[in-house]
């Protein structure tokens, strides 16, 4: 039940140095289990609104105005952008007789795709600069034909979710009539003789819903070259349950279509088929591996046999061979055993499989022959992070990145089956790499569980609590947090900052019981870990309160509001990005629904106690001294809609009793973060770090001259 009643002005704290936009405190109040908790911000939802746009608006205002009195901003921005412009390649990939690969020259706001023949002769095959005239529209999801003559491909405007596919020919660089509208969450699978695809789409949403309506009832279809979307096959559907989703993929030989059958965010998924030899009327379903057991990714297949990487029986995971024919989990076959370390991903490519493992969050890879047997460990650059190894298996070599915190991504070749690495591209970069140094530290949290962190920061750092540190996290949906290159952190480490960067649970670092220990009931562990991190930096002398500052985005975003109102005093500022701040509703908007298998359901009454228990939204504290706070979110981001953060926003504002600025950045024409141009990034770190400078007391005489 939900009762209204009307608004009432909001009766502001009282904070010396900030006067803040007026935000009605409404009267809503929603029950849950009995209980009623008030929600006073519940108009800021209608994002258009008159009201809303007003408050917005004033909200730039007043945080334009504090950057502008942050002398180091602009010499911040201009460094950021000099550090930023350096050649970069992505991972190159073989179709056909050429190799298609991503460039940007240093500052372009996208990275172009190229295509190099034999001689390494590049040709343009698509720029996305030339399709906006500010670099808000970016190329998401592409996938080539069998034969490499096409590229079918995701367009993404303003930062969001919705791509709009086409279809390009290779040679000439243009694009045929085919046209796709409301995709999301899809990649292309191509059909073994290439006159058409397969992906999953969603119905037209209602107009002006675009950005907010949930997400529900995906469906496969194939789009055959030359037809009108309206015209494509549906493949499957399941109305019975609208909230599953589906992603499609041709095996190589072209036999099998592998329909894997996802809940949201759980990564526990089905595995469907349908025999691709069988006529399209007479096809049929088979669902070869139903019940949500486990997490099921397919690699690769043998005739009947179908390969897949598996954390059934296997928290850290494992490969197994299952007969189309005899499914039953008895008749499986194990490839290759779980480990002490965590497999992440499997390639076949060379007649070969590839494997990427975690070992204490850094990457090893392994190649194996296909019936699992172990050839060797792969010699990588360094201690750092690797991925790519894209391939088919008639391919004789393929490429992968290589990463750490202060080492660009270096691109390196490798012949599969002697295991010879090359380099192949290394960025020429305006500092020196080797002045920078990482380290593994485990400390203890609340409940005695051991926990990694990666400090990173320049050589010769003293333990004099002294040094201005940002503490970074994320902690969730088993996602893994590995050494890995990034501009703004280099930024900050020049200012003589400490980068700290935790594995904590509810990422995927050590395999599927390390995310199991950070959801629903168990989310309290993840604040419990970060907290943890940060009393582990102020107890070994690296910083002090005052200089440490605390960071997130998106599930992160939502961690930094967390412990920012479990432990205000803690921490000497907080940028709290993107977040997921009402735990209340977050899953009322687009794909939200999808987060409850990590955060769990306030219909469920355990759930919601506990969601209640640190939803930042509802846990400032009127009164309270909270620490320097920069909120960051954008206006067209459709995955975490923007309303977490002004609701965050004004209730901080609202409960703010000390002299601590409290401020939000809402950018425009921009959305979660994919895709953004780098314009916008530079601009935003700029913002991000000099309100840091400004707050934790760092000298701008140590911004790189």
């Amino acid at each position: 039940m939900t009762r209204l009643s009307p608004p009432t002005p909001a009766t502001a704290a009282a904070v010396p140095s900030l006067r803040y936009p007026e935000a009605t405190r409404g009267e809503q109040r929603d029950e849950y289990h009995g209980q009623l908790v008030p929600d006073p911000y519940r108009w800021l939802e209608a994002m258009d609104a008159p009201d809303t746009r007003r408050w917005i608006d004033a909200e730039n205002a007043l945080t334009a105005e504090q950057f502008s009195k942050i002398d180091a901003r602009s010499a911040l921005e201009r460094r950021l952008r000099e550090l930023w412009n350096y050649e970069r390649w992505g991972v190159p990939s073989r179709h056909g007789s050429r190799l298609a690969v991503s460039h940007n020259d240093g500052l372009q706001n996208q990275s172009v795709l190229y295509t190099l023949n034999e001689r390494g002769e590049r040709q343009p095959l698509l720029d996305p600069n030339a399709l906006s005239t500010d670099g808000t529209v970016a190329l998401g999801s592409l996938e080539f034909s069998n034969d490499g003559k096409r590229m079918a491909y995701g367009l993404a405007e303003a930062g969001s979710d919705w791509q709009t596919w086409r279809v390009r020919d290779v040679a000439t660089a243009s694009d045929s009539a085919d046209v796709l509208h409301w995709v999301k969450f899809s990649g292309a699978s191509w059909s073994h003789d290439d006159q058409g695809f397969y992906y999953s789409r969603f119905d037209e949403p209602k107009p002006g819903d675009e950005l907010t309506q949930q997400n529900f009832d995906q469906k496969v279809y194939f789009h055959r070259l030359g037809q009108a979307q309206s015209a494509d096959t549906l493949i499957y559907a399941r109305p019975d349950h609208k909230e599953w989703g589906f992603g499609a993929t041709v095996s190589e030989d072209g036999r099998w279509l592998i329909l894997s059958v996802g809940i949201g965010t759980d990564p526990k998924n089905c595995i469907f088929i349908q025999d691709l030899r069988v006529p399209a009327a007479a096809r049929k379903t088979q669902e070869l591996l139903p019940g949500f057991t486990a997490k099921f990714d397919f690699i690769g297949n043998e005739g009947d046999t179908l390969w897949f990487l598996t954390d059934d029986s296997a928290p850290r995971r494992r490969v197994i061979a299952i007969d189309a024919h005899k499914p039953e989990k008895s008749a499986w076959r194990e490839l290759i055993a779980e480990g002490r370390d965590t497999l992440e991903s499997v390639s076949v490519v060379a007649e070969r499989l590839i494997a990427t493992r975690l070992d204490d969050a850094h990457t090893k890879v392994t190649i194996h022959r296909l019936d699992g047997t172990l050839e060797r460990e792969l010699s990588l650059p360094g201690i750092g992070s690797a991925g790519g190894f894209y391939g088919k298996r008639r391919d004789r070599e393929t490429y992968f990145w290589y990463s750490d915190f202060a080492v660009p991504p270096e691109i390196w070749k490798l012949d599969v089956q002697s295991g010879k690495i090359d380099l192949w591209r290394r960025p020429q970069v305006a500092f020196d790499p080797a002045a920078y140094e990482t380290k593994q530290v485990w400390y203890s949290s609340k409940d005695g569980t051991k926990v990694p962190m990666f400090l990173c920061a320049k050589k010769g750092l003293a333990h004099d609590g002294q040094t201005p540190t940002y503490l970074y996290g994320y902690g969730g949906f088993e996602i893994s947090l590995t050494p890995s290159f990034s501009v703004p952190n280099l930024v900050w480490m020049e200012l003589g900052g400490l980068l700290a960067v935790p594995n904590l649970r509810g990422g995927g670092e050590f395999g599927g019981e390390w995310h199991e220990g950070g959801i629903k009931l168990r989310k309290q562990n993840v604040f419990d870990d970060f907290i943890a991190a940060a009393e582990y930096l102020t107890r070994s002398g690296y910083t002090q309160r005052a200089k440490l500052a605390i960071g997130g985005r998106s599930n992160g975003g939502l961690l930094v509001g967390a412990v920012l109102t479990q432990r205000p005093e803690l921490f000497g500022a907080a940028l709290p990005g993107v977040g997921v701040l009402d735990m209340l509703r977050f899953n009322q908007f687009t794909i939200g629904w999808a987060w409850e298998s990590d955060y769990g359901s306030p219909k469920d009454a355990a759930e919601f106690a506990a969601l209640r228990a640190y939803s930042p939204v509802h846990n400032t504290k009127p009164g309270t001294a909270y620490p320097p706070t920069l909120i960051y979110t954008a206006d067209h981001d459709d995955r975490v809609v923007p309303l977490h953060s002004y609701k965050f926003a004004a209730a901080l504002q609202h409960a703010q009793g000390g002299p601590a600025p409290i401020l939000i950045r809402i950018d425009t024409k921009a959305g979660h973060g994919a895709g953004k141009p780098t314009t916008k990034q530079i601009e935003e770190w700029a913002d991000l770090w000099g309100f840091l400078v400004a707050h934790l007391g760092i000298d701008p005489a140590r911004i790189a001259r």
